[in-house]
């Protein structure tokens, strides 16, 4: 019986090859980008899974509350929590500390490199994250002071393929030697915490042992079998008062430690200071839900063509009935044509994955591999992509032609191409109602992106190049002397040095402010360093009061920003007001001498916070503002004097306007996603109208040739076809335009600085819509309207 099925499915595949090829076509576009999304949702649930021990795995995290502010939420901790948690809780079976040291320059002979991603690390690492040892012993590699544990990657580019790498050595800037215990895999990109080496922790100075005051540590628990997180977490309560507390309740600072399970880090993490770019579980929603609706966009395709060419099967239909064939074998055979259909399909899909696979990696940020498809995970999805297809996609046709009537369809009453009108119209509307929510939906994230990229941020990022003179021997006098250079180069408008720029991190400290209520402790983001050159190459605005002067401003003058001065009730009175250092029960005390415009040291996700200034005359973060008329030049004459004045440290430089809106890479990334997914679906949609339209002119080719005979010419003729799917497009606004509505206001809320929605988006994706559906429409029917009407007409 199955193979009578098969066979008649092929016949009826080859007798209408045109929309077969519709359908098919179709089906593997819809297929072959719906598995481009699965991969991506599944990469994202995968990360740090790959740990043996994952489901035991926690980092704590620091919830810290300062009065009437919103409560921090930071990923990191004081150095000695992990030691604490060791000797404090049985539930512990593990903790371990990593510590970012930041950009790291070392050298190898004549080689510098500098490296990111370069982790202080207790010696139990390895017994609590799983990673591949290439060379070396896992439960010593860590051990010993100054012991370096290399990924393969960076293994390679300082020593080459030279087979054995332990042992060798490895100097930083300041003339330290690191020692190569092992070598492992390199970290699998899932993981919420890449890093390219590891440094042993006990190569750290002795004073950050108990250095409860300072946050800057990851901390990682391993818990033991059966116990239970939350559980856990309620019990760490007292860590703040037995350890935390003196230091902190003085300011009227609350604290606490919560438990995060490392599997739910990069989907779910709301903390600040994360080491990686973060998922999020709102695009793994959209994500699916795109891939769903590229799919069932693709079976409403082959629902309307289908059921558009009923016609053509009636007599088929009734013949089959009328020698016994029952109902059931009917639905067979049209679920078995649509289930055929899916596969044909399918193995397109196959090579079209092959083919675009490194072009969404290189879109998504992603390393998937094509035997990824090939996993029982993938196969078990594949096969359920075939089953939603052949099923979903040939239910209604299977259902609505096996319903025929034998005697009315052998009598003819089916010649002219009977079929659910009704119902092929409201699919059209589904397809039409999603098409334009995602283009709505597009046209909003590519607006809020555009917006993100080009705010006035209250400073100018536009050819600032910077570079870091790290290393813990003394440069002072090489870099005002780099600078003194630089600063008379011809490429070079402005030249500053300064402890941090816009978009890198500055630290929280807690000062005193003197306010009408008297003197208030609080949390400040601050600069501790920046000298009188900063504001002028960035171009932030002094508003009141004066800049830095020089030598006399150290640590006895303070800047500070507009938000600051409002924050504590300063209005116009800002110049002359005092900040002490919390603890200091001293007469020291800072002096506000200037107040500048405010612009975002963060990124837009976050509204601007109170900033203060202090004054150094010398830093280590250079900012050079170069003319645009030629960089190229301009580098290269700075990278001379540079090796001028620093020959042991590489010239490594960046553009400061490259690394604010890198924050803004994750979201990008995303948002092109989107994008081409969005024009993906209305390909498809397309696809399915293209056959549509033809079929319907083709339906009505008699009529429009009588109505040609009877003096109609092709203006009158045009709207015969054009109106009804003119109206549907408009039926698909009524039903988009709320839904889009909704979706996109509650994502624009997650941006304290956002577009705002505005009619724009929604006129153009309905005249998107509209143009698209119109030419196709009027194409097909012109076609109709100037074809002979003898040859349409002659047949009966």
């Amino acid at each position: 019986m199955f193979n009578n099925l098969l066979r008649v499915a092929l016949r009826n595949f080859f007798r209408d090859k045109w929309y077969s090829l519709l359908n098919i076509l179709g089906l593997t576009i819809g297929i072959t980008f719906s598995v481009f999304l699965i991969f991506y949702v599944k990469d994202e649930l995968s990360y740090d899974k790959y740990n043996e021990k994952a489901d035991r795995i926690c980092r704590i995290n620091a919830y810290v509350k300062e009065p009437e502010k919103d409560t921090m939420k930071w990923a990191i901790t004081p150095f000695p929590m992990a030691q604490a948690l060791s000797k404090d809780y049985p539930e512990v079976e593990e903790a371990v500390r990593l510590w970012d040291n930041g950009k790291t320059m070392f050298k190898n002979g004549s080689q510098r490199f500098y490296d990111e991603k370069i982790f202080y690390a207790d010696s139990n690492v390895f017994r609590v994250f799983t990673h591949k040892f290439i060379e070396g012993n896992a439960q010593t590699a860590l051990v010993a002071p100054n012991s370096l544990v290399l990924t393969q990657s960076l293994a390679i580019k300082y020593f080459g393929n030279s087979g054995s790498y332990v042992g060798k050595t490895l100097e930083n800037a300041s003339g330290d030697v690191y020692k190569v215990t092992a070598v492992i895999k390199d970290v699998p990109k899932n993981s919420h915490l890449l890093f390219n080496a590891l440094i042993s922790r006990s190569s750290l100075p002795v004073e950050f042992a108990n250095n409860w005051g300072g946050f800057g540590f990851y901390t990682y628990v391993l818990l033991k079998p059966n116990v239970d997180a939350a559980a856990f977490q309620k019990k760490l309560a007292p860590v703040y008062d037995k350890y935390l507390a003196q230091i902190f309740s003085q300011f009227n600072i609350k604290m606490r430690f919560g438990v995060q399970p490392i599997t739910a880090i990069h989907l779910h993490s709301d903390m600040t200071n994360e080491p990686e770019d973060l998922g999020s579980m709102s695009y793994i929603y959209i994500f699916s839900a795109v891939a769903f609706f590229m799919l069932l966009i693709a079976c409403i395709n082959y629902m309307n063509l289908t059921t558009a060419r009923s016609a053509r099967r009636a007599k088929e239909i009734g013949i089959r009935k009328v020698t016994g064939s029952s109902k059931r074998q009917l639905v067979m055979q049209f679920l078995v044509e649509s289930t055929l259909t899916a596969v044909f399909a399918l193995l397109l899909s196959i090579g079209f994955i092959a083919l675009f696979l490194p072009m969404f990696n290189t879109l998504a940020g992603k390393f998937i591999s094509f035997t990824t498809l090939f996993q029982p995970g993938m196969l078990l999805i594949l096969l359920a992509v075939i089953f939603f297809v052949g099923i979903v996609g040939g239910s209604y046709p299977a259902f609505y032609l096996s319903k025929f009537n034998p005697v009315y369809v052998l009598k003819g009453s089916l010649s002219k191409g009977s079929s659910n009108v009704t119902l092929r119209r409201a699919l059209v509307v589904v397809q039409f109602s999603i098409s334009m929510i995602m283009l709505i939906c597009t046209w909003v994230v590519y607006g809020q992106m555009n917006y993100l990229r080009n705010k006035d941020l209250g400073f100018n990022k536009d050819q600032v190049l910077t570079v870091a003179a790290n290393s813990n021997k003394d440069l002072s006098s090489n870099i005002r002397s780099f600078k003194d250079e630089v600063h008379n180069n011809p490429h070079v408008v402005s030249v500053s040095t300064a402890q941090s720029v816009p978009g890198s991190g500055v630290p929280l400290n807690l000062f005193s402010v003197e306010t009408k209520n008297g003197y208030i402790d609080k949390g400040v983001d601050v600069y501790f360093g920046i000298d009188e050159d900063f504001f002028r190459t960035l171009g932030i605005k002094i508003v009141k009061g004066r800049n830095f002067s020089g030598l006399p401003d150290t640590l006895r003058s303070v800047i500070v920003n507009e938000n600051m001065a409002k924050e504590y009730g300063w209005g116009d009175n800002a110049i002359g007001k005092k900040i002490k250092f919390s603890g200091d029960t001293s007469a020291f005390y800072l002096e506000v001498i200037g107040v500048v415009k405010d612009f975002n040291q963060k990124s837009l996700y976050n509204p601007v916070a109170p900033l203060m200034f202090l004054y150094r005359p010398t830093n280590n973060v250079i900012q050079i503002k170069l003319d645009a008329k030629n960089i190229d030049a301009g580098i290269s004459s700075i990278e001379k004097s540079w090796n001028k004045y620093f020959p042991e440290l590489a010239f490594a430089y960046t553009f400061l306007d490259q690394d604010f809106n890198s924050q803004y890479a994750a979201d990008q990334k995303r948002g092109k996603i989107f994008t081409a997914f969005s024009v993906l679906t209305i390909l498809i949609t397309c696809l399915g109208l293209l056959g549509l339209i033809a079929f319907t002119t083709q339906q009505r080719q008699k009529e429009i040739s009588i109505r040609k005979v009877m003096g109609a010419n092709v203006s009158q003729l045009i709207p015969l076809i054009t109106r009804n799917f003119v109206a549907l497009v408009g039926l698909s606004c009524l039903i988009a335009f709320p839904v889009a509505w909704y979706f996109m206001s509650n994502w624009l809320k997650i941006f304290p600085y956002n577009t705002g929605l505005n009619l724009m988006p929604f006129l153009l994706s309905a005249v998107t819509v509209l143009v698209i559906t119109m030419i196709t429409v009027t194409f097909h029917t012109l076609r109709a309207a100037i074809a002979n009407p003898v040859k349409a007409l002659k047949t009966e």
